[in-house]
């Protein structure tokens, strides 16, 4: 039985991504105790504080998802070296009303990967200050930055270079362990 419910973020709104592809591969490679369901954003509409006074349903429904998880993890491209705008609107949203951020001592972790050999580093970059400011623990190690090359992944989430595979699972492993360690000290959602 899965020790921890994990919502994952993918960055990227193409149904193709190559983001999406690694989210796959990430929720196989997962040790058993981490249980990983994919929060979908793309529905929700452009946040603006005049939603505080009645969230729309999608916008409940996204923070009912959030709710239901313990963990979250980031799987995201980077656009213009920084985050897209989509999963910016979505953090944005997952932190409103004010009183009512739902990352708030919810551990983090942050991966992505690119077809350039930086990866996704200054979209990560970006990604720590924003959870930083939304009090979400954030594992700051492995930090992991996937250049990507044709194939690396398959639509199963099959990786296909054995080093890369295994440098996934430990990353897994070793969000499963921060986890833990974050529930240590903090109190665990009821």
């Amino acid at each position: 039985m899965p020790a921890f419910k994990v919502g994952y973020f993918v960055g990227s709104l193409a149904k193709n991504s190559i983001n999406r592809k690694l989210a796959t591969a990430l929720a196989r490679l997962a040790p058993a105790e981490l249980s990983l369901t994919e929060i979908r954003f793309d529905e929700l509409p452009h946040y603006s504080w005049d939603y505080d006074v009645d969230y729309p349903a999608v916008a409940r429904a996204f923070k009912e998802s959030l709710a239901a998880v313990e963990a979250v993890l980031f799987v995201t491209p980077e656009y213009n070296r920084s985050i897209p705008g989509a999963l910016k609107n979505a953090i944005d949203w997952a932190s409103r009303p004010w009183g009512q951020n739902s990352l708030t001592r919810k551990p983090c972790a942050i991966i992505g990967t690119s077809p350039g050999k930086i990866g996704t580093a200054v979209a990560q970059s970006h990604l720590r200050s924003i959870l930083a400011f939304c009090n979400a623990p954030l594992m700051n190690s492995l930090e992991a930055y996937i250049q990507f090359d044709k194939g690396l992944i398959d639509d199963d989430g099959k990786v296909t270079v054995e080093s890369t595979e295994t440098f996934l699972r430990e990353f897994m492993s070793e969000f499963e362990g921060f986890i833990e360690r974050v529930y240590t000290v903090l109190p665990r959602p009821a």
